[in-house]
């Protein structure tokens, strides 16, 4: 993942200073979308093991 970030920080300096190629452009919106990919997949996994604990469980009842 640290390599992916690096790779779309490289291309956004390159594209502030002189522009990119198709290429580039087209490799910059693939890494930028797996990177959202990723990110999703990982909130979802994260939200899968939250468990709520409603009022009648906090030791009031």
């Amino acid at each position: 993942m640290e390599e992916l970030i690096q790779r779309i920080n490289e291309l956004a300096r390159k594209a502030k200073t002189s522009g990119l190629t198709d290429e580039e452009l087209e490799e910059r919106n693939e890494l930028r979308r797996k990177y959202i990919d990723s990110f999703k997949a990982s909130m979802k996994d994260q939200l899968k093991h939250i468990k709520y604990i409603g009022d009648e469980d906090n030791g009031k009842a």
